[in-house]
């Protein structure tokens, strides 16, 4: 080859794989990459379900979750909550509030929550408080350090 034709040629684009293109950081996939960083922190048992939160945008749920069993004790959902009307603050307050009386009629006291990779901030922050206001007591996410005291 001559140097001529060698100086026009264009230098071969890296794969996708070494440059990163291939990640895409859209909202969704970055909201289920923190979620699963959380769970790996966070473990529900049977005396101490994790309060799995999840926002949509029509609809909220609650779960209470064992996972050494791997099964749901209670759900809460907008679908399911009389009173609930819309996706709003007011919404996420009957939810949180229903929920905690569910998880109370199955005696559950001590929860751990997940708030499923999204903020502690507007509805999650309004069906944690409610839930707490109800009587659920919100414990920390280590056992360990809970059993320490």
């Amino acid at each position: 080859m001559s140097a001529s034709r060698s100086a026009a040629s264009r230098a071969r684009q890296l794969p996708n794989a070494v440059t990163g293109a291939s990640k895409v950081n859209n909202r969704k996939d970055q909201r289920r990459r923190r979620h699963m960083r959380l769970r790996q922190r966070i473990q529900g048992t049977a005396e101490r379900p994790r309060m799995a939160i999840y926002v949509s945008n029509k609809h909220m749920y609650v779960q209470f979750i064992d996972d050494t069993a791997a099964q749901t004790l209670a759900a809460m959902s907008t679908l399911k909550a009389e009173g609930a009307e819309g996706c709003n603050l007011n919404a996420a307050k009957v939810v949180g509030e229903q929920a905690a009386k569910a998880a109370a009629d199955k005696g559950i006291v001590r929860v751990v929550v997940d708030r499923g990779g999204f903020r502690y901030h507007g509805r999650v922050k309004q069906i944690v408080e409610s839930a707490v206001a109800a009587g659920l007591r919100i414990s920390d996410a280590a056992p360990a350090a809970e059993e320490a005291k």
